[in-house]
């Protein structure tokens, strides 16, 4: 069985916001959002003042907003982040009651907060939830979050950076399938990510935290490490790359910057391994088939 998969896109075009007002009319996905109905209203204001195609900068007013999509890229649900000070809340939704039950809403706090911690730089994160929405509150704590206050009509959950980042190495919040890297690669990594900015850096940062860090004598030679040749299953085609820092990065000739889409997906995988990963605006299926050359295994690497 496949696991949950959602990914967070910024872009919200009048489609959604038409999807989000379809969402927000089920009144068992409103009972529980304090602000539905004037967020209803804000939208279909938006829609009624501008025939753009394109409103995010309607919607990120405030705060940042996300579509939540499912591997199949169809949209599911919401997220909305809220930066106060140093603090951040979060306020998520699965509007389609087809995929409730799925785990999605577990999945897409996840990605959340790796937007929070790892994009906008919060120090802690806030859900406050009503104390009727028993899947909010269970979903939230088998997360991580922790409560820190309570009234009758609402409980505040919270996680902070250093919590969240504790839980991603213990592999307590990330992805099951354990990644590999470097101590050479990570150092430099880790440098290059302070100078980048982008969408897959922020995934790039999220796959170092949760690495298990190794010598490179000691990196399996089946793991894809820098500067490493692996046979992709990219979907139903089949393609060869080369993982390689952004300056040699080519891709007509197969060369992936570990800053892109599919190099930052692949960096740490192992032969056999299998991802859901999102490149070039859609979800695509990657399996690792084979690694061709690997420059620890061929004692080419240096200090």
């Amino acid at each position: 069985m496949n696991k949950p998969f959602i990914s967070l896109c910024p872009e919200i075009t009048r489609a959604h916001a038409l999807t989000l007002m379809e969402w927000l009319q089920d009144e068992r996905v409103t009972c529980y959002l304090s602000d539905s109905r004037h967020v209803s209203r804000s939208i279909e204001q938006a829609i009624e003042r501008t025939q753009l195609p394109i409103l995010t900068h309607l919607f990120n007013r405030g705060g940042r907003f996300f579509m939540a999509y499912d591997r199949h890229d169809e949209p599911v649900g919401f997220v909305r982040l809220i930066k106060t000070g140093r603090d951040c809340e979060i306020v998520l939704a699965i509007g389609d009651s087809n995929k409730w039950g799925q785990n999605l809403g577990a999945r897409t706090i996840r990605e959340g907060m790796k937007l929070a911690f790892l994009d906008i730089r919060a120090e802690k994160l806030i859900a406050k939830i009503h104390p009727d929405n028993t899947r909010s509150l269970k979903t939230f704590q088998r997360s991580g979050f922790l409560l820190e206050s309570e009234t009758p009509t609402l409980k505040s959950f919270s996680m902070t950076a250093g919590r969240y980042l504790q839980l991603l190495r213990e592999g307590a919040v990330g992805d099951s399938t354990g990644i590999y890297i470097t101590e050479i690669d990570k150092a430099r990594l880790e440098c290059l990510i302070a100078l980048e900015q982008g969408p897959a850096v922020v995934e790039l940062e999220h796959e170092l935290e949760r690495a298990i860090v190794v010598k490179p004598q000691q990196v399996a030679c089946n793991v894809v490490t820098m500067n490493s040749r692996a046979l992709l299953q990219l979907d139903d085609e089949e393609i060869e790359v080369a993982l390689v820092y952004p300056e040699d990065a080519d891709s007509s000739a197969g060369k992936h910057s570990v800053c892109s889409d599919i190099g930052a997906a692949i960096l740490g995988y192992q032969e056999g391994d299998a991802i859901d990963w999102r490149v070039s605006d859609r979800t695509r299926r990657i399996e690792i088939r084979k690694v061709l050359y690997q420059p620890e295994a061929a004692g080419d690497y240096h200090l």
